[in-house]
């Protein structure tokens, strides 16, 4: 079924639901709920910590299983919303994730806590893939471009709003809050999504890969918990056993989707077919990674080296958020009318340009103002990825397979923060390990931080290469302005 029948369809019921920019704004505040109990909970952990008498690394699991049961099962969930449909999951999704939420408010020890987040991250999982996949059906390629960048302008938002807005809850009410303050949003978000968001199906046999899910997901797990826990065990011999059995499991998932493509696989291979999404995929990951591993670097450089407290840090990061935040919905109708690569292009050339205009200017001296040169240029860069990065990636992708389509993209763009975190400490461990005994000093961390740059700017140039060859043919003319190969 065709995007453009997909509408005529939902036109045809009537009220609210013939109009898919009713139904963006309903997808978006799921995806904003998501996106905001990502970075919401960090401003807690000391009033977390007080409350219960738990120790950090016990308390840090609180973030921790939100973000690994949401990369886990973010293809599982994209592949269900394909079988029993978007609407169906995303309602299902955004149920879970708002009861589950009550929990969290009311948890009474770091166990219940960590638990009630942990099937939270579930409701998260089932309904974030089905907020792009539905934008996939409910949109023409004309507009998608435009749809795409509102959607990650809502997810800018929730990144900026997150530590501000919990920052207010914890200091004027509770902690408990910001889990709490889901809960209306939560059931106004199920209440919209049953009225305004039609219930697109694709006459599809309802048969459940679980093979593949139990591969994938066990593949997932043993990847992402030893690049989230290993540092802290000191890499223990059982985190390189966990990940030598995510590669094991990942190769035996790929035996078994391949004995599978006739019998709706978990990950259709087709999809990898398509040059422009497995392109995306590529770029999605260097992005993802590119810009943690940056941040986080930022972070350490203004809190260790500078000095900055953590307020003043945050807002020193702050500009990139905020004018890739405005500028993500105009680069979406500039993606509508021209090709996506080329703007996508674009925006990878100002991020790489603005990280190394920052790395060059990390010095012990340098004010906050030394930065925001670089900072808005980041944010340029970051303002043209969002909205032609998605639209791109799923424009050649038929509605069926949207879903998963929309999953193994996110479960990419999920696994680069960790393995961006990784490295990133891996590196400056090493660094710290080779100077004298006790702390290194100020001059050598900072050189250190200076040195990490270089696996932020890689992975962007990555993503560059990848982009570049599609972009070039358009450019020259020889490829197709609607992006068909990348």
């Amino acid at each position: 079924m065709t995007s453009e029948a997909l509408q005529q369809e939902a036109a045809a019921r009537g009220g609210w639901r013939e109009n898919p920019w009713v139904s963006l704004v309903v997808l978006a505040l799921g995806f904003f709920l998501t996106m905001l109990d990502v970075s919401i909970v960090n401003i807690a952990i000391p009033d977390i910590r007080a409350d219960f008498r738990a120790s950090l690394p016990t308390v840090l699991w609180s973030v921790n299983a939100y973000v690994l049961v949401v990369a886990v099962l973010l293809i599982t969930a994209g592949r269900l919303g394909d079988l029993y449909g978007p609407r169906r999951l995303f309602v299902v999704g955004i149920t879970v994730f708002t009861v589950f939420s009550l929990l969290c408010g009311l948890a009474q020890s770091p166990g219940q806590l960590i638990a009630a987040r942990a099937v939270q991250g579930l409701g998260a999982a089932l309904l974030l893939p089905q907020t792009m996949a539905m934008i996939v059906s409910l949109f023409p390629p004309t507009r998608r471009g435009l749809a795409m960048g509102i959607w990650g302008a809502v997810g800018g938002v929730a990144a900026v709003a997150g530590p501000s807005v919990g920052g207010l809850l914890v200091t004027t009410l509770d902690w408990r809050w910001i889990f709490l303050v889901n809960v209306p949003i939560g059931v106004a978000a199920v209440v919209l999504a049953l009225v305004a968001v039609p219930d697109l199906r694709f006459d599809r046999r309802h048969r459940l890969d679980v093979g593949g899910i139990v591969l994938a997901s066990a593949a997932l797990f043993c990847l992402a918990f030893p690049l989230m826990e290993g540092e802290r065990f000191d890499w223990a011999p059982w985190t390189l056993v966990m990940i030598a059995a995510a590669v094991a499991l990942g190769l035996a998932f790929v035996w078994h989707e391949r004995g599978r493509q006739d019998r709706e696989p978990l990950v259709p291979f087709v999809l990898l077919g398509i040059r422009s999404y497995s392109t995306m995929v590529v770029v999605a990951a260097a992005v993802s990674f590119g810009i943690i591993g940056f941040m986080l670097l930022m972070t350490l450089f203004f809190q260790s080296v500078l000095g900055f407290s953590a307020l003043a840090a945050g807002l020193a990061l702050a500009p990139p958020a905020l004018i890739s935040t405005l500028l993500a919905p105009f680069a979406g109708k500039i993606t509508d009318r021209l090709d996506g690569r080329v703007v996508l292009l674009g925006g990878l050339l100002f991020t790489v340009a603005g990280m190394g205009w920052a790395a060059a200017v990390m010095r012990l001296d340098a004010a906050w103002l030394t930065f925001l040169g670089p900072m808005v240029v980041i944010g340029l860069g970051n303002g043209l990825l969002i909205a032609p990065m998605a639209a791109v990636a799923m424009r050649e992708v038929q509605p069926a397979l949207a879903g998963a389509a929309s999953g193994l993209l996110n479960t990419v763009r999920q696994l680069g923060p960790v393995a961006a975190v990784t490295l990133v400490g891996l590196l400056l461990a090493q660094r710290s390990s080779a100077w004298a005994d006790g702390a290194a000093p100020v001059d050598r961390y900072a050189e250190a931080l200076r040195l990490g740059m270089v696996l932020p700017v890689a992975a962007i140039l990555v993503g560059v290469l990848a982009c570049l060859p599609g972009a070039l043919r358009t450019i020259r003319g020889t490829g197709p302005a609607g992006g068909g190969s990348a």
